[in-house]
C-alpha cells in the first residue's frame, strides 16, 4: 500500500540521508512530496522551498535539526500528518509534545532503516 509522504529538509546532494530517503522512499513504491532549502528535483520529486498544504500525507519524515524547525511547527500540525518520524539528530521534545497535543503519532527512527526493514 502507497503512503503519501512529506520529506521536509530534502537536499538535493546525493550524499545527505535526506537525498537517500527520498529516493529509497520512491524505490518502495510511497508518493513523495519534499520541502527544501533550495528548489530542484530528486529523481521524479520537485524539492519545493515553499510550505504548501499537502493533503492526504501520511507521513512527515524530519531531516531538518531542533533549532531550523521551528518554523514548520504550525504547518505540521496543520497538515496532520498520521506519524512524524524524527530522525537521528533531528529529536526535539518541545515539538514531540505539540504533536501529543494535537493527536499526531511520532517516533524517533531512521527513515532509511524502516525502509530496509520493511517497517516504515
Amino acid at each position: 500500500m502507497s503512503k503519501d509522504t512529506l520529506v521536509i529538509g530534502a537536499s538535493l546532494k546525493p550524499d545527505k540521508y535526506s537525498h537517500k530517503a527520498v529516493l529509497q522512499l520512491l524505490a518502495h513504491g510511497h508518493f513523495v512530496k519534499a520541502i527544501g532549502i533550495k528548489a530542484g528535483n530528486i529523481s521524479t520529486v520537485t524539492v519545493q522551498t515553499d510550505t504548501p498544504l499537502f493533503s492526504d500525507i501520511n507521513t512527515i519524515t524530519l531531516y531538518v535539526n531542533p533549532t531550523n524547525q521551528k518554523p514548520y511547527y504550525k504547518y505540521i500540525i496543520e497538515t496532520n500528518p498520521q506519524r512524524v518520524i524524527f530522525n537521528p539528530g533531528t529529536e526535539n521534545a518541545e515539538l514531540q509534545q505539540l504533536l501529543n497535543e494535537n493527536n499526531i503519532k511520532w517516533e524517533e527512527a531512521c527513515t532509511l532503516v524502516l525502509l530496509s526493514l520493511n517497517k516504515f
